[in-house]
């Protein structure tokens, strides 16, 4: 049976070299309307002009979109909520972007009448199967087009070359030291100089911290107020979570705060190396993470912990609407009940430490906690307790004589 021909297609762009390239040949390949869509979560991009370019480039319509307070307060948040952390270091600031651009993307195809989407990602990377399970998952019959995994072209010199030749206006040049993707919550550089996993990541690559022994020799101390876990004021002043993010990746990044260099494992089967800059979210995981040491019980937070590896590979792996991840989200947030309070950091050279919390429903008392006299706790019970914990130890060193 003959596949059916493709009459609409929703491209994500972004108006540089890739993408524009991809809306031209999309067009001649396909020979159907193309509507593009661009998402805004922060990245900066100048996004003026970028209608005309489309147009006169063959795009029918663009779409741009600012995604900016969703993707902080369902997503950014949510992982917060998680302590989500992938391979110990990565705290999945490129993942996180993906699903929100992907779901609206969806939305967009679906007011569009569209038969398919299409994407810049490569099909060497996580992000080609970060969009489209998300694709799937919220339209099961969609078609896919993925222009790195079926055009001709082998690298930056082939497209710019092709630009040229059709009149694509385009601004790039044929060596690329390095990749980044930027949003409200980093900035991720791979490839290119960066490949060499021995080589220092050159120091003027970074863009949103200063290195730490560049940083003030002056600390600055900042107070974070939670409600349910989520971040709503900052130094006593209530702020709306783009706000609040904005600020701390400022002061964050004037302190040094924030930068990670590690070998990562893809999902695609690769490892590949990535320098990050994250200084607003490890600053909130710090905090968040001392808040709850205090409102937590035990055991539910222990439980919680044993989600993180597995919430974590499945953001980093794409799996935001399956639903084992919307299971271990939904616990989460009920782990998040009585997590309201306050967190007073202080901010030095690169460390974000925490020099206090306090919480209404704190479960800390120090009368328990206390070494000085008290009535509360016999310490005569725990001897009963070692012993029961010690039966089976005993045992087993019995038997082995």
């Amino acid at each position: 049976m003959a596949e059916k021909k493709i009459r609409k297609i929703v491209l994500a762009y972004s108006g540089g070299l890739d993408t524009s390239v991809m809306l031209r040949w999309i067009k001649e390949k396909y020979d159907c309307e193309v509507v593009c869509y661009c998402a805004d979560v922060g990245q900066g991009e100048e996004l003026q002009g970028l209608d005309a370019k489309a147009r006169e480039t063959g795009a029918s319509n663009l779409y741009v979109e600012d995604l900016r307070e969703e993707f902080v307060r369902d997503y950014v948040s949510t992982a917060v909520k998680a302590n989500a952390i992938y391979e110990g270091v990565y705290l999945l600031g490129t993942s996180l972007a993906r699903p929100v651009i992907a779901k609206r993307q969806i939305e967009i195809a679906r007011l569009e009448g569209a038969d398919a989407v299409a994407h810049g990602a490569t099909g060497k990377g996580n992000d080609q199967v970060r969009f489209e399970l998300t694709y799937y998952a919220l339209e099961p019959d969609i078609k896919v087009v993925a222009p790195w995994r079926e055009w001709e072209f082998k690298g930056r010199s082939d497209l710019i070359a092709y630009a040229k030749e059709h009149s694509i206006p385009v601004t790039a040049t044929s060596e690329k030291p390095y990749s980044t993707d930027r949003n409200l919550m980093h900035i991720s550089y791979e490839g290119g100089i960066l490949e060499d996993p021995w080589a220092e990541p050159p120091a003027n690559i970074f863009q949103l911290t200063k290195a730490p022994e560049e940083a003030s020799e002056t600390p600055v101390y900042i107070e974070i107020g939670f409600e349910r876990g989520e971040p709503v004021s900052l130094d006593g002043r209530t702020l709306g979570p783009v706000a609040l993010l904005e600020t701390l990746n400022r002061i964050g990044g004037s302190h040094g705060i924030g930068r990670v260099d590690l070998v990562e494992n893809r999902f695609v089967g690769m490892k590949s190396r990535g320098v990050y800059e994250t200084p607003g979210v490890t600053i909130l995981q710090a905090a968040h993470r001392a808040l709850e040491s205090i409102t937590l019980d035990r055991e539910v937070m222990h439980l919680r912990d044993s989600l993180g590896v597995r919430f974590s590979e499945s953001v980093y792996y794409g799996f935001w609407f399956a639903p084992e991840f919307e299971l271990m989200r939904k616990t989460i947030d009920e782990t998040q009940t009585n997590v309201t309070g306050d967190v007073r950091l202080k901010l030095y050279r690169g460390n974000a430490t925490v020099v206090g919390r306090r919480a209404p429903r704190s479960l800390y008392s120090e009368r328990l906690a206390t070494f000085e006299a008290e009535d509360v706790y016999n310490q005569r019970d725990a001897e009963g307790f070692i012993k029961l914990n010690a039966l089976r130890l005993r045992t087993q060193a019995r038997l082995l004589g």
